[in-house]
Order: C-alpha cells, then structure tokens, then sequence
C-alpha cells in the first residue's frame, strides 16, 4: 500500500501538513530556540567562559533536536501510517518503533 501524500489528505479533508495543526506550540518552540540561540551570541559577545558557552550551545542543540524529533513523530503518524485506517497492526508497530529510535537518536 502507498503511503499517502499531501494531496490525498487535501482530498479527504485532512489538513495538508501536521504543522498546520500544531502551528502554535511549534513556534513557541522556535521562539525559545530563538532566545537560546540569541543567549549565544551575547555570551560570545561579552567573552564569557567557554564552558558557560558550550553550556549554551549545548542546551540549543537539545531544543532543535526536540523540535526534529516533535515534527518528525507527526510526519511519521500522519504521512508514513494512515492514522483512520492502521492505528494497529504491522505497520503501526513498525511507525511507532521508528519513532522510539528517533526520539532515542535525537535525545
């Protein structure tokens, strides 16, 4: 079976992307990752300790790689298994144990 693209969800209704839906917590996101990244360059700026730095950018790294795993899991449920129609089975197993390795992965 195919998986399904953008234009079958257009065609039964659905919302094209996932990030539609979850728009706001999305760029909540963002906007802390932007704070972060801005808490950087003023760390840089003023020659703080590069363990305070790296501390930074470490703590940067971790949010991206939240939002990754965040759009990523949605990606796989939405457009990888049919959520109305395999919300169990193989390949339901199978999408959920891909995205236990991603959020692994990302951690």
């Amino acid at each position: 079976m195919r998986p399904y693209t953008p234009s079958h969800y257009r065609l039964l209704g659905q919302p094209v992307s996932h990030t539609i839906r979850e728009k706001g917590k999305l760029l909540n996101r963002v906007s802390r990752l932007r704070g972060q990244i801005e808490a950087v360059e003023r760390a840089l700026e003023q020659e703080t300790e590069c363990s305070d730095v790296l501390q930074l950018i470490a703590s940067a790294r971790g949010a991206i790689n939240g939002l990754m795993a965040e759009v990523l899991e949605e990606h796989i449920r939405m457009h990888i298994m049919d959520p109305a129609h395999e919300a169990e089975g193989e390949k339901a197993r199978g999408a959920e144990e891909l995205i236990d390795v991603v959020r692994s992965y990302l951690k």
